[in-house]
């Protein structure tokens, strides 16, 4: 049994603001940056490829961290994102001139719709959903 200081909430990453900054909007301004300006193929491949790793990695540790139920979807889905990403840098998935277009459209709706829906559908904790049930 839980006690009431270390809930989902008090765990979650999200709830620090510069842990949140620093694992998830430093990451996607680096996106948007390189996205935006053409500094090569090469930086462009490298920054997405790390910055998706990074959000990746942080969204299923704080999925196990505190029980956030977008962050066992977003992890996966960011991680195989930077897969994706990498694979077509070096030239190994052909996804035709706008490919980085397709990329990061899929990027900008895949995290809004994985980052929304799970919750709404199940709450914002795994926790939230046991003591629902439990109050029946």
């Amino acid at each position: 049994m839980k006690c009431e200081t270390t809930t989902g909430k008090s765990r979650d990453v999200l709830s620090n603001p510069l842990l949140a900054l620093a694992l998830f909007c430093l990451p996607i301004i680096a996106i948007v940056a390189t996205g935006h300006y053409d500094l090569g193929g090469g930086w462009r491949t490298a920054v997405w490829t790390a910055a998706l790793s990074l959000m990746g990695t942080a969204c299923i540790a704080n999925g196990a961290r505190c029980g956030r139920v977008h962050c066992y979807i977003t992890g996966p889905f960011f991680l195989a994102m930077g897969v994706v990403t990498f694979l077509y840098g070096v030239g190994v998935v052909p996804l035709g001139t706008n490919g980085w277009n397709v990329i990061g459209l899929t990027i900008l709706v895949g995290a809004i719709a994985l980052s929304c829906l799970p919750e709404l559908f199940f709450g914002k904790y795994r926790e939230d959903r046991a003591k629902g049930a439990d109050h029946r």
